[in-house]
């Protein structure tokens, strides 16, 4: 299994339950192929920065969860016929998952750690 997150930008005209209906369908598919869900963040109703089939608003849901490739393709392949999804991003975090391991993350040089950083540039 693999672990990904995936971020779904639904209609803003939809309701709580439709909403609540995508991301159920969503976990079905994950789990049917044996999958995990990890974590659900309904991030809510924000502005997009431009018109995505004509809407000037979205409702973001943040999904991340462990499973496997024929999972991903089936879940974006609903997201594909379902016109309540305006757009989605898939992305993989790792190859191999392992529960409770964080997820690496890139260091970023801290400049006030070393001032002279700057200067020597």
């Amino acid at each position: 299994m693999r672990r990904y997150e995936t971020i779904s930008i639904i209609k803003p005209n939809s309701t709580e339950d439709e909403i609540a209906a995508i991301c159920d369908r969503t976990a079905e598919i994950i789990n049917a192929e044996k999958g995990e869900i990890i974590r659900v963040d309904h991030w809510g109703l924000k502005k997009l920065a431009y018109l995505i089939k004509k809407e000037q608003q979205g409702y973001y849901v943040y999904c991340e969860f462990a499973g496997t490739p024929a999972a991903v393709a089936e879940m974006e392949r609903i997201f594909k016929i379902d016109d309540r999804v305006l757009k989605y991003m898939t992305v993989k975090l790792q190859d191999v998952y392992v529960p409770d391991e964080p997820v690496e993350e890139v260091p970023v040089p801290d400049t006030e750690e070393n001032p002279d950083a700057e200067e020597q540039a």
